[in-house]
């Protein structure tokens, strides 16, 4: 394929990219020196416009078709996440972080680095109608970018009428990918529980109101929402990962705190997990004596791929990876931030084969580079066939 083959040329260049972004990773919007490398490869390409600082830190680039629009589509958006995660880097490459405590393990160094190649491929052949924009967003991990980009104006000042998004996928061959209309990936909400009790000695704990125990009964309460309220073909998850009481054995502690994460697949399962956790706080507070405070915080929303878009992006992939290369996916209960994204236009987001790699989030983890061929040819095609003249 003339596509494939050209960009299996760029390879080199792309990997250089993507192992110097993995060797300076950043959080959140503090992403200045990776926007300042994709602002300067897009200047290089000779890209239509670039604008940086959109939702802080993000960067937008725009590429014009040589050729008319067809009278359909007319502008489609690509977006790449750039910031890393607190993480310390385990893996001993020659291209490690140099920054302690920050690595790219998700991926986003490989995801950055393919949009960039895809950008250069287009500037250089515009061999579409319409015009291209690529979108290079912060503060994926926990810090909404894209919601903050949106709010910048993203949608309506680049005129995207479709949007599309692609996150590598470990355990998915390398060349195949992975999708699904509808949801795609869970809303995620965290909850952040204080509880006040009457501390005293272990010896009498008659006098006291144990926050211990109330902790103990809060969470008991809590995972009995998903198993005896949540309908059984529905999904929902609730972890408390955290909880911190006392700092001696033989005193019951006067307060507790506990902290977790809520993981819902539609909106109305969202409303009723929410609903029912307030009642188990209140409840477990009025049978205890405690005080309860509960900090319900809603965080990204169900991703949601559009059945149009969906089917888009599958034969896209399918043309480039082959007839068997698309498998349906079944949701995951992780979080993506390009909901935003797809809340404000039709879209679909799409996983990419990174091989028999370590887990994201992992420390060991890494972006696969035999995975660019394919996600960069899978971006290209997906505007040429959208805006084809």
């Amino acid at each position: 394929m003339p596509i494939v083959n050209r960009v299996a040329d760029l390879q080199p260049e792309i990997q250089a990219w993507r192992r110097d972004i993995h060797q300076h990773p950043e959080l959140l919007y503090d992403v200045h020196r990776t926007a300042a490398f994709v602002a300067e490869r897009l200047k290089e390409f000779g890209c239509d416009e670039i604008v940086t600082g959109i939702g802080k830190t993000g960067v937008v680039g725009v590429i014009k078709g040589r050729k008319p629009a067809n009278g359909g589509l007319k502008v489609i958006g690509l977006r790449a996440d750039m910031d890393a995660l607190p993480i310390e880097e385990e893996t001993d490459l020659p291209y490690a972080s140099k920054a302690p405590g920050k690595m790219h393990a998700c991926g986003h160094d490989g995801h950055t680095a393919m949009l960039l190649g895809a950008a250069r491929y287009l500037a250089e052949t515009r061999n579409f109608g319409g015009t291209a924009v690529v979108i290079f967003q912060p503060a994926e991990e926990g810090g909404a970018g894209a919601a903050a980009m949106i709010k910048d104006g993203l949608m309506d000042r680049f005129g995207i009428e479709q949007v599309y998004g692609m996150h590598n996928g470990p355990g998915i061959p390398v060349g195949q990918f992975a999708i699904r209309t509808g949801a795609i990936m869970a809303a995620t909400d965290a909850i952040d529980i204080k509880i006040e009790g009457v501390g005293g000695h272990a010896a009498r704990p008659h006098k006291c109101i144990d926050s211990v125990l109330v902790g103990a009964q809060v969470i008991a309460g809590l995972q009995s929402i998903v198993s005896r309220t949540v309908d059984p073909l529905e999904s929902a998850v609730i972890s408390i990962c955290e909880f911190h009481a006392g700092n001696a054995r033989n005193v019951i502690p006067q307060t507790a705190e506990l902290r977790g994460t809520i993981r819902t697949l539609t909106e109305e399962v969202r409303s009723l997990v929410e609903q029912r956790v307030r009642e188990v706080v209140s409840g477990v507070a009025q049978m205890t004596g405690a005080k309860i405070d509960l900090v319900y915080e809603r965080g990204y929303p169900v991703t949601v791929n559009h059945p149009a878009q969906t089917d888009v992006a599958t034969r896209v992939a399918r043309e480039i990876g082959g007839e068997g290369a698309v498998a349906e996916t079944p949701p995951m209960m992780g979080a993506e931030d390009f909901s935003y994204m797809l809340e404000a236009r039709p879209g679909a987001f799409i996983f990419c084969g990174n091989g028999n790699s370590a887990g994201l989030h992992h420390p060991a983890y890494n972006f696969n580079d035999e995975a660019i061929v394919y996600g960069t040819s899978y971006w290209i095609k997906l505007v040429e066939n959208s805006l084809a003249a």
